[in-house]
């Protein structure tokens, strides 16, 4: 039987304690936690001292290329308690044919739906599940706009746990049935996922569940995180001019902004860093008014549509934390509408044959919109993210058929 070794073998971990984010109270590691007592996402810190005179870079050669090969980094103490669907490294995906039409020196895309259940939220939930069965959780709940339920429902199942999700009514038909086939106990809910959301947090007495929703446990940015460790690898230790991430919850971007960080504490990276950009839908756009109106929280968006509904989040608990790292990196926050994010997806995938995501799309829509507003460079060197595989979407419909028992008209078919 095969036994990946950054699973099953004993690795050391840094650990110290855990931090609110808004007031920097330390909390005690190893005891389940929610929010601060100042009601704010939690972030784990590390002896980043230990970590750079006891982990060396060589040491990754050997290791399977999976999001685990940075156990020194991550919060999970006990190899078994890892609950793992085999999460891969995601590639770096360039966009040749489009770089060429804009005139850009090079466009890539880490493609995150190559990881189990086909989107990013595998990294999060990855580790927030596995944290939970170290500290003794049972049953986990959680709002979704779909690709999130999907990872825990998937997590839970695989750990022994019971879930339970709920997704606002118009999510997707096929990420709702992925979630209740993957094993959780789910709803539809009429309001957006801040309501679904409410119930969650309402329950929590009554059902004896864990409350998972986004930056509600301080476990989800530090599966996130993943993305900025495997990325600097994967560049040579080294980061793009500018990230474009589709921004919701902004757990990535928080995370991805921390891992930075650490990086550079252990000595592993330099000083230079991403421009972080935000990308929103004009539908729902709260962190690009707050960033436009120089204000640390925003207020709830109301009536919030859009085609990409995992970005589609009136109102975020790390809304500061995403808004600290946009204007530390000398970032920006950026909204495109839902024709530009449909443009976007069937320009890629006829361009350059990569199937983006709706959310995956908006970054493709704005870093073209910035282009045009000279907010970025040609030559700067662009990294987008797609956050999920487009196979969980609607896609247009394809109406053209073929009688085959009468003449084919071939010239026809080169003008179609």
């Amino acid at each position: 039987m095969y036994a990946d070794p950054n699973l099953a073998a004993p690795r050391p971990t840094f650990v110290t304690h855990l931090e609110c984010s808004a007031t920097g109270e330390h909390y005690p590691a190893d005891e389940l936690h929610g929010l601060s007592r100042a009601g704010k996402p939690l972030l784990v810190r590390y002896d980043l001292d230990g970590v750079r005179t006891q982990w060396s870079r060589d040491s990754l050669v050997d290791r399977p290329a999976s999001l685990w090969r940075y156990r020194e980094l991550l919060p999970v103490r006990q190899a078994e308690n890892i609950v793992s669907l085999g999460e891969t490294t995601t590639p770096l995906i360039g966009l040749p044919r489009l770089a060429k039409t804009v005139g850009a020196t090079e466009i890539l895309v880490k493609d995150e739906g190559r990881l189990p259940t086909g989107s990013f939220k595998a990294r999060g939930l990855c580790m927030a599940v596995s944290m939970a069965k170290e500290l003794g959780v049972t049953r986990m709940a959680m709002p979704t706009n779909g690709n999130a339920g999907a990872a825990l429902a998937a997590y839970c199942s695989r750990a022994g746990m019971e879930s339970y999700v709920f997704c606002p009514a118009d999510t997707p038909d096929v990420n709702v049935r992925e979630i209740a086939l993957q094993g959780a106990k789910t709803w539809r809910v009429n309001g957006l996922i801040n309501d679904c959301g409410r119930i969650v947090g309402e329950g929590k007495e009554q059902m004896a569940w864990f409350d998972t929703s986004t930056l509600k446990e301080p476990y989800r940015i530090e599966g996130k995180k993943t993305m900025g460790l495997e990325l600097a690898e994967q560049l040579g230790w080294d980061v793009p001019d500018v990230i474009f991430y589709p921004t919701g919850g902004g757990t990535g971007l928080i995370g991805m902004w921390k891992a930075f960080a650490e990086l550079e504490a252990i000595g592993w990276l330099g000083q230079k860093r991403p421009r972080m950009v935000a990308v929103q839908a004009t539908g729902c756009a709260p962190i690009v008014k707050a960033f436009e109106q120089g204000e640390e929280h925003a207020p709830l968006w109301e009536n919030a549509q859009t085609v990409a509904s995992g970005i589609r989040v009136p109102i975020a608990v790390g809304d500061f934390l995403i808004l600290r790292a946009v204007r530390e990196s000398g970032g920006f926050a950026i909204a495109v509408d839902d024709e530009s994010i449909i443009n976007a997806q069937q320009e890629a995938a006829r361009s350059d044959g990569l199937l983006m995501g709706p959310e995956g799309a908006a970054t493709l829509a704005a870093y073209r919109k910035s282009l045009a507003e000279g907010r970025i460079a040609k030559t700067d060197q662009v990294l987008l993210f797609n956050c999920g595989t487009a196979l969980k979407y609607p896609m247009p419909a394809v109406d053209a058929a073929l009688d085959r028992t009468k003449p084919i008209d071939y010239t026809a078919l080169a003008r179609a």
